[in-house]
């Protein structure tokens, strides 16, 4: 038993530097594609395409701005389209435990927008990404429209928040974490995909075309875990106020969706009078690469229905919930 842990002992010890090698190759293969702006001492991770009405897409968990590129590809003929990484993923500058808050998440990339020259954008979040678009609506009121993709939006009864609990925990960061992403082979990493696209086959290119490997790098990777394991105790607090919204919000989710069930997050959301479903019959959790027609009529229905400015409690609801980085 004493050889036993002593040889764990070294294995662990050995990870670090290993993973941080292998980050560093990841990086290598994935640089930077879009620019840097510098939103209270973090810097936030932006690509623009496009020109005409602002749309902002924000990516899911264990993302990067890359895997909305196809999405992004479709629109840019007629909006202006800024992709962001999410505060400690892609290339975006980690917030600590303030970024494990989706609106103050959202504050950062709305503060990072401004200096784009955004006032009144369309913005679309995929799953986890969905949160934090409705927290930009919640505390910015001229947002013109939301659109919601396969989005975790409330709160849900057990489920995955135990399992995110326990591979973010102390003990879990020490061991755990650095030996995947030490080791992680690539075969695991596209089986892990798969799962996301089911029933929809797993595109040959995707990992490579999105680099989906940024994941495995350790400070992403623990940052992740960290707020998928926080998202829950934030959408309770944000969902009560959904009902003070008044701009148009769009969903558009698979009916096979297994990462986010639409009976707990999208149907829900029908009882509010300003939001529509489109619920694709068939589509599993990707269902912006699965059915992009769908999410493109989407975001125009929110075009042509324009904004209603929300009443003032609705920002201030939310703004007194977290600190305000910028305009």
């Amino acid at each position: 038993m004493t050889r036993i842990l002593m040889a764990l002992a070294c294995l662990l010890a050995a990870c670090a530097p290993l993973a941080d090698r292998r980050a560093a190759r990841i990086e290598a293969r994935n640089p930077p594609q879009g620019q840097f702006l510098e939103v209270a001492g973090t810097r936030i991770h932006a690509e623009v395409r496009g020109h005409g009405p602002d749309v902002v897409l924000l990516h899911g968990a264990s993302g990067s701005a890359r895997d909305m590129d196809d999405l992004a590809r479709r629109l840019q003929d007629r909006y202006r389209v800024i992709s962001f990484d999410r505060p400690g993923l892609g290339y975006s500058g980690d917030l600590g435990t303030a970024g494990l808050s989706p609106l103050v998440q959202a504050d950062y990339l709305r503060a990072a927008a401004a200096q784009l020259g955004v006032r009144e954008p369309i913005v679309l979040g995929h799953s986890y990404g969905g949160a934090v678009a409705m927290a930009w609506a919640l505390i910015e009121p001229k947002t013109r429209g939301v659109v919601v993709v396969s989005g975790a939006v409330l709160p849900w009864e057990g489920g995955y928040d135990g399992v995110y609990g326990l591979a973010a925990s102390p003990l879990a960061e020490a061991t755990l974490q650095p030996l995947a992403a030490a080791f992680m082979p690539d075969w695991l990493l596209d089986h892990i995909i798969g799962t996301l696209f089911a029933p929809q086959p797993l595109p040959p290119d995707y990992a490579a075309d999105t680099g989906a490997e940024l994941a495995l790098r350790p400070g992403p990777m623990r940052t992740n875990l960290r707020q998928l394991t926080h998202l829950k105790a934030y959408l309770w607090r944000m969902g009560p106020h959904y009902r003070e919204l008044t701009l148009p919000i769009e969903i558009v989710q698979g009916s096979a969706d297994r990462t986010i069930a639409p009976r707990v997050h999208a149907i829900p959301m029908t009882a509010l009078p300003n939001v529509h479903l489109t619920l694709l019959p068939g589509v599993g959790h990707m269902a912006h690469h699965a059915a992009p027609e769908a999410v493109i009529a989407a975001i125009d229905r929110v075009a042509r229905r324009g904004r209603v400015s929300p009443p003032a409690t609705a920002q201030g609801a939310s703004a007194a919930a977290h600190p305000r980085p910028g305009p």
